[in-house]
């Protein structure tokens, strides 16, 4: 007869048994969910790269236009702005690529040989130059510096003392040599001058010519400010373009070395760094442009993303022909192992929480 003892020992066996049935059930039954995840993330996978593919343009505009509906101030700020300028533009010198980049096109442009067909007249047209002129002959400040420019310029009257005295000395050395002892009376005569004087006749000659010459030179402006009219000003300012506005561009190049060791295009590459270098980090400047950004913001503000846009002539039909170019790169990206490993991580995290692990096995029973 069985013991009480004896019932007790068998019910444990009974129990474990269950147990290692249950065990082996919910094992399997994860093992089929875990497969029916990789399966569903698969599928997901490809249907979302499929459907981002087919709707990537949609998407895109509709994008644009609830971007366009929000105003800026929602998103950007004053600060936000001053600190792009500051960190982005000024506090960041030109970089050796963006140099080099700079000399080679300037290159390019300047010594295109479609300049030797084109005339001047087609950079500046002849109203431009007509209003310029009559507006420095109406306004007497820029008249009489344009006149001063012209007539009564010192470093003019020095080119023309030089000029004059090296005409004066070739003449009377030629002379002097030719004139046999007329011309050795005249050197004597010249020497016992210079002693007598204790100056040099050369010097004595140059300092009359300077003094002479800037004399006339300013007698002559102030002629030229006094009875030149606004009318003749202008005048000369337009006939000065038309002797020269059918010549070719390339004329130009004359003015300009294109030697590799003496290049003027590395030079005015050069001069525009520097002068962007001390620019950039002068309180002056980062003042006028705060203050710039400061009335820009003020204006602007309250206005949509889409009238701002607008205003750079960029509406909905030009960002719809922008999508469309950026499609080839959309669809590349959609297709990338980077892009589909994300999806893939992204889903895994999804079904890999408990409750919808949970889920998944009560409902595969």
């Amino acid at each position: 007869m069985q013991t009480s003892k004896d019932s007790q020992n068998q019910i444990p066996k009974v129990d474990t048994e269950k147990a290692d049935l249950a065990n082996s059930h919910s094992q399997a039954s994860l093992a089929d969910t875990s497969l029916t995840i990789d399966r569903l993330i698969d599928a997901q996978v490809a249907f979302m790269q499929e459907w981002l593919r087919k709707q990537a343009e949609p998407l895109s505009v509709e994008a644009w236009q609830w971007f366009g509906e929000q105003p800026l101030n929602k998103y950007v700020s004053r600060d936000h702005l001053q600190h792009l300028v500051n960190d982005w533009l000024l506090n960041q010198p030109i970089s050796d690529v963006v140099r080099t980049d700079i000399r080679d096109i300037l290159h390019t442009v300047i010594y295109h040989p479609v300049n030797d067909n084109v005339p001047l007249s087609e950079l500046v047209d002849d109203t431009q130059v007509e209003t310029l002129a009559n507006y420095v002959g109406s306004h007497e400040q820029q008249r009489n510096v344009l006149i001063h420019t012209l007539v009564g310029n010192e470093t003019f009257a020095d080119l023309l003392t030089q000029t004059l005295y090296h005409a004066i000395n070739d003449f009377m050395e030629t002379t002097l040599d030719k004139a046999g002892g007329v011309g050795k009376l005249m050197k004597l005569g010249r020497s016992s001058f210079e002693k007598a004087t204790n100056r040099n006749l050369d010097e004595k000659l140059q300092a009359y010519l300077h003094r002479n010459i800037k004399d006339l030179a300013r007698r002559a402006e102030t002629n030229a400010q006094e009875h030149l009219s606004n009318e003749e000003v202008a005048r000369l300012l337009v006939t000065g373009w038309a002797r020269i506005k059918e010549q070719p561009i390339s004329h130009l190049q004359t003015y300009l070395r294109d030697d590799p060791d003496n290049s003027s295009i590395h030079h005015i590459e050069a001069s525009i760094q520097q002068s962007y270098n001390r620019l950039r980090m002068s309180p002056y400047l980062h003042s006028l442009v705060a203050a710039s950004i400061d009335t820009w913001y003020g204006n602007h503000q309250a206005d949509t993303m889409a009238t701002i846009a607008a205003s750079l002539h960029i509406d909905e039909q030009a960002m719809t022909q922008f999508s469309t170019a950026l499609l080839p790169i959309v669809q590349d990206m959609l297709d990338s192992s980077w892009f589909t490993a994300h999806i893939r991580e992204m889903l895994q995290a999804f079904y890999n929480q408990p409750a919808i692990k949970e889920s998944l096995i009560t409902n595969s029973e």
